[in-house]
């Protein structure tokens, strides 16, 4: 058994050689220092693993002494001792970032308890995931295998989710790639249910559909208006159900979660088409027929998501919904920043919708800066980078205040995206639109087992901009490619994370209702 080393800053060592002797029975080697400038000394020259520091030392005090420890040796635990109990001293030690704290007297067992939990407790936890997920695996296998609903498939869509962030901890390469090869087969046996459901939930046929990008607003955001606090929906575009799990814990030092739900965007799963239909209230079809002035074609210039604020206030128009209402959007910090600035005017609205767009610029620019792609390698990095954006972000700032106004707030997305790693050659004309996720146009020739095909948009309540025009939705983790420049592309975007199609991370999105604590 290797030896451990470590560090005992103490004035009152005589006293504590029956402690030093059951260490170093259990495996330690302890050095021993009798004043905090004597400690300090000594972690600048020994690579110790843990430090043992006395609060209440002759010179420099524990505290002092732990400050300018973790000012050159961030890095080294250390375990407060003190004889005093004030709450104060506590506080101060555990805001040092402290590992742990303990009283005295203290007994050989209780510093070994300490040292264990201090030092084993990350692989403790890595090992308990690793188990767990090792014995919730078949479990998962033989929930894909029954014929769930899509209530149901979102559950099992959170497991996963769940033991993703989980193994994200414990940093076993091998468990990770087990819970990888698990979603791509949830994905396929989802798209496969999510394909043969789609247009019958939409055309009102069959039982158990769920809740659509066109509901949204009327079935979550609307009911809290009967409510006497002001009620601020924030769309963060773009965000995963993961993403929104890693910056949950920010959130909810402000408010509390009433619900967490999941509802599913619809085809395509991109902004002009769900976000669109989101503030509507209307399927894509029925915006063109009913809002012909708001409607932007695929093939047009114009920028296809202007209309929001109007589009939104139509909905609230045909509802009876007579509110005074705001809308901003971010796509940029400065613009963030700015609008914190204003937060005061908006509590004057009954309503306020935020988009901000943040995580849609950053799956954007991660196929065209490379530093970005480096940061972004995979789902954990994406969703490393997604929680220190928000930690530091205006939004956050946002969300702060509105909880100090004791606001509602309502947190979504208009859809997710997936990291695409299968190409799927195609041909067809060169005027179809450049989504990598579905396409749209006539004259398209593709393999029919990696897409979702409609032939007649109407069936999907899709736009028909003109007579012979399909739709296709590149499924679980496929983007699709011309077979002229396939190399080319290929070296783009294989493993960019891309939306527009099928699959459980771009379709099962999150809903959340919060309120103020």
């Amino acid at each position: 058994m290797e030896r451990i080393q470590i560090l005992w800053a103490d004035d009152e060592m005589d006293l504590l050689k029956p402690h030093l002797l059951f260490l170093k029975d259990k495996g330690y080697d302890v050095i021993t220092a009798t004043s905090g400038d004597e400690a300090l000394e000594l972690a600048d020259k020994n690579d110790f693993a843990v430090v043992l520091l006395d609060e209440n030392m002759p010179g420099i005090s524990g505290l002092e002494t732990l400050t300018r420890l973790k000012s050159k040796h961030s890095g080294i635990p250390v375990i407060m001792i003190t004889k005093s109990e004030e709450e104060h001293l506590m506080e101060d030690a555990i805001g040092s970032k402290i590992s742990d704290y303990l009283i005295k007297p203290v007994n050989p067992n209780q510093i070994l308890l300490s040292l264990k939990k201090t030092l084993d407790k990350n692989r403790l936890i890595s090992e308990k995931t690793n188990s767990s997920y090792a014995q919730q695996f078949r479990q998962i296998g033989m929930t894909m295998s029954d014929r769930l609903t899509w209530a149901e498939w979102a559950e099992l869509y959170r497991k996963l989710v769940y033991w993703e962030l989980e193994l994200d901890k414990s940093n076993d390469e091998g468990m990770s790639e087990m819970l990888q090869t698990q979603k791509v087969e949830a994905n396929k046996i989802f798209c496969k249910f999510f394909e043969n459901n789609y247009i019958g939930w939409l055309k009102g046929k069959g039982t158990n559909a769920p809740l659509f990008s066109h509901n949204l607003i009327n079935e979550k955001v609307l009911p809290l208006l009967e409510k006497p606090e002001p009620v601020f929906l924030i769309l963060i575009d773009n965000l995963r159900f993961d993403q929104w799990r890693i910056i949950q814990p920010f959130i909810a030092e402000y408010f509390k979660i009433e619900a967490e739900e999941m509802y599913s965007c619809i085809l395509p799963s991109v902004t002009h088409y769900a976000r669109n239909a989101m503030f509507a209230g209307l399927m894509p079809s029925e915006i063109q027929k009913r809002y012909p002035q708001y409607w932007v074609s695929e093939g047009s210039e114009e920028g296809r998501n202007e209309h929001e604020a109007q589009l939104l206030a139509e909905q609230l128009k045909r509802l009876g919904k007579d509110v005074k209402m705001g809308y901003k959007k971010v796509t940029q910090n400065h613009l963030g920043k700015k609008l914190v600035d204003n937060m005061n005017n908006l509590m004057q609205n009954k309503l306020n919708v935020i988009v901000y767009n943040f995580v849609d610029i950053l799956s954007h620019s991660r196929t065209e800066m490379e530093f970005v792609r480096e940061l972004t390698s995979d789902g954990k990095a994406y969703r490393s980078i997604t929680s220190s954006w928000f930690n530091n972000s205006p939004l956050l700032e946002m969300i702060k205040y509105i909880a100090s106004k004791k606001g509602r707030m309502v947190i979504t997305t208009d859809h997710g995206s997936i990291q695409v790693k299968q190409p799927s050659t195609f041909s067809g004309p060169k005027e179809l639109n450049a989504n990598l996720r579905y396409k749209t146009g006539r004259g398209m020739s593709m393999e029919s087992r990696d897409v979702f095909f409609i032939k007649n948009p109407s069936d999907a309540f899709l736009p028909e901009d003109s007579m012979g025009y399909n739709f296709a939705f590149a499924k679980e983790d496929n983007y699709l490619v011309y077979q002229n420049g396939f190399n080319k592309i290929v070296s783009i975007y294989k493993n960019s994370f891309q939306h527009g199609g099928l699959s459980m991370e771009e379709t099962m999105v999150p809903v959340i209702t919060l309120s103020a604590k």
